[in-house]
């Protein structure tokens, strides 16, 4: 498996890509092209070009959830295609994967949008839908975690503005966070947006469905954004036994974090740019 960060809020020493407050990856796997979220623009597309990488076929589009951060590329996406048709260029309708809260309003205090901006009804004009909060494989090796269960007392536990319920407006735990977990020979591979339902219990669940206990890397966002002491020591705790080859912790972590974390796991640099490759 290959993964290449095209949207961080970093971009590595020497290589001039753009960045910005977001995370987009694209994972190639058994001939598979996954673009894991697109960022909050277009820049994943610029970036994406100039590492010699195109989406015509991309087969699946899969959102960690609908944040503005994480999905407000969409409508870039979309435009890409309808110019493509316009020019006669051939490509795939790729399959979008995500949990089924991924199309409700949400809001954040004063901010009255920061949920996905594309409506069902147009999402569905482009790309095939799959909703679910059960894992769904997505090659023998890599799957989509489906709802997180949220089992420990240190995370998950502060709600991030509003979301329109059955019954109005409730408390939003940003249920549809999930994530992605690949079998490589060594052990597993978590791959995160924001990790909102906590990065702990996102690991916990690859396990399970995975039937796998080692993990070997760790890749993506940790929601870890001047947390409190009660969920920075619960994560170092956990990350202590974990004992990772390594931990390419990005977005939605803050410095203090990071530097915590470096104390426990053998923290490498990610930024836009950087290719990962797994066995």
């Amino acid at each position: 498996m290959k993964i290449s960060v095209l949207v961080d809020s970093n971009t590595l020493a020497l290589r001039y890509f753009k960045a910005e407050w977001g995370i987009s990856l694209l994972i190639e796997e058994e001939k598979h092209k996954i673009l894991f979220d697109v960022g909050y623009s277009g820049i994943f597309i610029e970036n994406a070009y100039k590492m010699n990488k195109h989406f015509w076929d991309l087969d699946y589009l899969i959102f960690s959830h609908a944040h503005l951060d994480h999905t407000w590329g969409l409508s870039e996406l979309i435009k890409l295609f309808t110019q493509a048709t316009m020019e006669n260029i051939n490509y795939k309708i790729p399959t979008l994967i995500a949990h089924p809260h991924i199309f409700l309003h949400r809001e954040l205090g004063s901010i009255k949008e920061v949920g996905l901006m594309v409506s069902e009804e147009q999402v569905k004009r482009h790309f095939n839908v799959k909703l679910s909060i059960d894992p769904i494989w997505i090659t023998e090796r890599l799957v989509f975690l489906g709802e997180i269960k949220r089992k420990n007392d240190f995370e998950a536990k502060i709600p991030v503005g509003k979301i329109d319920g059955k019954n109005g407006k409730e408390d939003d735990y940003v249920l549809d966070d999930s994530a992605l977990a690949y079998r490589s020979t060594e052990g597993l591979v978590i791959i995160t947006g924001c990790s909102h339902s906590g990065i702990c219990n996102i690991i916990e669940q690859a396990k399970e469905v995975c039937k796998e206990d080692k993990i070997v890397d760790v890749v993506g966002g940790f929601d870890l954004l001047n947390p409190n002491r009660h969920q920075l020591e619960g994560t170092l705790d956990y990350f202590k036994k974990l004992q990772l080859e390594e931990l390419h912790t990005c977005h939605c972590t803050d410095l203090h974090s990071r530097i915590a974390l470096s104390k426990v796991s053998n923290l490498k640099e990610v930024g836009v740019g950087l290719t990962l490759n797994y066995n």
